[in-house]
């Protein structure tokens, strides 16, 4: 075996999020990690949301946000309905179908 083209590999502590600390091999000295087997779902048994990027937040705002908005109408509803009703301008209802084409265009 060449000698030259090995790795160093040394002793290392592993530090968890939790902060379990152990020992173990590799090639670097000090790693980080976010689970391991003291606070992992699968060993514990107990359910829990892994979120280092804040996704849970933002969905949940998205979410509220949404549900805020509900019982309002979009622009491309009212034109809709004022089509039908047939209180719409000719600019409207033309304004209506270039936006429908559009959205059939890039469905596709």
């Amino acid at each position: 075996m060449k000698p030259s083209i090995h790795p160093n590999y040394v002793e290392s502590t592993v530090t968890c999020s939790c902060g379990h600390v152990f020992q173990t091999r590799s090639t670097r000295p000090t790693l980080r990690t976010d689970l391991c087997s003291v606070c992992h779902p699968f060993y514990t048994g107990e359910q829990r949301i892994v979120d280092t990027a804040g996704q849970v937040e933002r969905f949940t705002r998205r979410m509220e946000a949404a549900a805020a908005n509900a019982g309002q109408k979009s622009k491309r509803q009212r034109r809709l309905e004022a089509r039908q009703q047939g209180n719409a301008t000719d600019a409207d209802v033309e304004a209506l179908e270039d936006e429908i084409e559009a959205t059939e265009a890039s469905a596709e």
